[in-house]
């Protein structure tokens, strides 16, 4: 496996395949990788010829008090990683490379970015979508393989790609949770012991929330209003950021379940800002 630092010998890799006539597939990362990443990187060694996968911490996506600086990083475990996956080349540039010191050329999907994690990190979605416009420009990828974890952020890359005209296929790939159901990040480092032990009631409520769905509820509200209950009992450390229902492709409100509607949650546990999501499914 390669590992690049420069924009343009990425840019040569990918090139070259595309001559030669072979299906690209981008894995998108920030690094510190897990079971999560590996499997996106494992689904696209299935179905492409060269997979590339990018391991930049991007600073233009952290708001000034986030965790930009103390963000975990492994570069040497993630490169092992990486090359274990089948993974053909690795870039990892320094955000100096990708940013010119005047930059200011921005993309924004701003009614897709606004609800949900949008609310608390105004600039964070802006820096997301110029970031992997940039990487798509660079790579000019068939695939991008991306995990549902970040739902919001995979419906407004999908936006964007639609919108820009991208010739890539956005692949959004299942969440890949820990054994007693808390879904995989690299923030979840941040969790001390006791906030570990907490934090899987966070994908217990979601589950919860099925089960109503199942035994009839299809009122938004009163589901919310269920799910914020159960946190108060089974959550009692941290403090809610949001609970949501919304419609799995707009992101707007759901006000009764009439299709599939996603149910997404973001709860703050000490310095860890978790999210997590689940698909409800109404049955008639």
């Amino acid at each position: 496996m390669d590992v690049l630092t420069l924009p343009a010998e990425i840019r040569q890799v990918a090139a070259q395949a595309r001559r030669q006539g072979r299906t690209v597939a981008l894995v998108p990362t920030m690094g510190f990788f897990h079971a999560g990443h590996v499997s996106l990187m494992q689904w696209a060694r299935a179905h492409a010829d060269v997979v590339l996968c990018s391991l930049f911490v991007n600073p233009t996506q952290f708001g000034p008090a986030e965790d930009l600086s103390s963000y975990p990083r492994d570069l040497e475990r993630d490169a092992r990683l990486a090359a274990e996956a089948g993974v053909d080349a690795l870039f990892c540039p320094e955000p100096g490379t990708m940013y010119a010191p005047d930059h200011g050329t921005w993309i924004e999907v701003p009614e897709l970015a606004a609800p949900l994690c949008g609310a608390t990190r105004p600039i964070h979605f802006r820096g997301v979508c110029t970031v992997v416009a940039k990487l798509f420009h660079l790579t000019t990828p068939h695939l991008a393989v991306f995990g549902e974890k970040d739902w919001q952020q995979l419906a407004i890359i999908r936006r964007m790609v639609r919108d820009l005209d991208f010739e890539v296929q956005i692949v959004g790939r299942p969440i890949v949770r820990e054994a007693d159901g808390l879904a995989m990040s690299s923030r979840n480092k941040y969790l001390t012991a006791e906030e570990r032990r907490a934090a899987p009631h966070l994908h217990a409520g979601l589950q919860r929330l099925q089960q109503l769905v199942d035994a009839g509820e299809r009122d938004a509200a009163v589901l919310a209003s269920e799910l914020r209950s159960w946190y108060g009992q089974h959550l009692a450390v941290g403090a809610e950021d949001y609970i949501s229902l919304v419609h799995p492709e707009t992101l707007v409100p759901a006000s009764r379940l009439e299709g599939p509607t996603l149910a997404a949650v973001a709860w703050r546990l000490g310095k860890a800002r978790l999210i997590d999501n689940l698909l409800l499914q109404p049955h008639p």
